[in-house]
């Protein structure tokens, strides 16, 4: 699909897509919040949005869902924003090989190994404009919303229980203070982060989301200019190689697309110059990838042939 080939969001199949991907039933939902546990395994939803704008949406599009992980991407980028790129300076671009919330910072340097993974995400959206806790939280919703072309809301419950039973990020943010890679205290640290994980989406704000980046930082919808082509660039590179952590390399092999992964069951997909896609279904696999979701992945990428590398020959 080349990049000038407009319409083809519009017409294309997509509740096609969702009834074969749904056939793919195996993973377990992630527990380690309440709301997530609780998450209906049945409910399954895709949309994709062209960098010309047109949205089409399929399945269970109505169901909202907190973002988890898949704010990741957008953290780094309203970082990279504010600090006029020097977020770069503060945290790696290099995948791990482990998993998202691994207890470990670059050697020598004291820095997360990537943006994508918590250690990352606490340090950027640590870096965002703001003086204190609110003030930061109130930025990046605001920046989640101009992504995502609508106002979006936090889910308190979930946000709270972030906070409170997330002990691993706590670990990671006091071994960055004490590291002196993070200036603001841990607590404040996990609370922002905490916080913007519960932001509440659906499958079409989420693929808008992708679709900004995709334009080069221009809301596709909206038409609004919400971070720089160099900063949606750079975003973009980084989720190729880290943004379904260890299984990164299968897959850009398989899929051939940048995407983040959620253990709410979201997937945000960004195709430069194309489209912006998500997927929402809540059983994971063992690298906390979406199930149905990496299946539909697999489906829009070989139909609309979308593959990175694929698309060369």
């Amino acid at each position: 699909m080349a990049p000038s080939r407009q319409g083809e969001v519009s017409s294309y199949a997509l509740e096609s897509v969702v009834e074969r991907a749904r056939e793919h039933d195996g993973g377990e939902v992630d527990r380690s919040v309440p709301a997530l546990a609780s998450a209906d395994p049945d409910v399954f939803a895709v949309a994709l949005v062209g960098v010309d704008g047109a949205v089409a949406s399929a399945g269970d599009e109505d169901v909202l869902f907190s973002l988890q992980s898949a704010v990741k991407p957008f953290l780094f980028a309203l970082a990279l924003a504010d600090t006029g790129g020097g977020a770069l300076d503060r945290v790696g671009i290099e995948p791990t090989g482990e998993s998202f919330d691994a207890i470990k910072l670059e050697s020598g340097t004291g820095r997360p190994p990537n943006p994508m993974v918590n250690a990352g995400a606490l340090l950027t959206a640590a870096l965002v404009d703001g003086d204190d806790v609110q003030a930061r939280d109130e930025r990046i919703l605001r920046g989640l919303s101009a992504f995502a072309g609508r106002q979006l809301t936090v889910d308190e419950e979930i946000a709270r229980d972030e906070h409170l039973m997330g002990d691993r990020n706590h670990a990671l943010a006091h071994l960055m203070r004490s590291e002196g890679t993070l200036e603001v205290t841990a607590d404040d640290a996990v609370a922002v982060y905490a916080r913007a994980c519960a932001v509440l989406v659906d499958v079409e704000a989420l693929a808008v989301m992708g679709a900004t980046l995709a334009a080069g930082g221009r809301n596709p919808v909206t038409g609004q200019r919400v971070v720089s082509a160099d900063v949606a660039r750079d975003v973009v590179s980084v989720m190729a190689t880290c943004g379904v952590y260890d299984g990164s390399g299968r897959w850009m092999r398989s899929v051939g697309i940048p995407a983040k992964s959620s253990v709410s069951g979201a997937l945000v997909l960004s195709v430069p110059g194309i489209l912006g896609a998500a997927m929402f279904s809540p059983p994971l696999d063992e690298r906390g990838t979406s199930v149905r979701g990496h299946a539909a992945a697999d489906i829009l990428s070989a139909e609309l042939d979308l593959h990175a590398f694929g698309r060369l020959t």
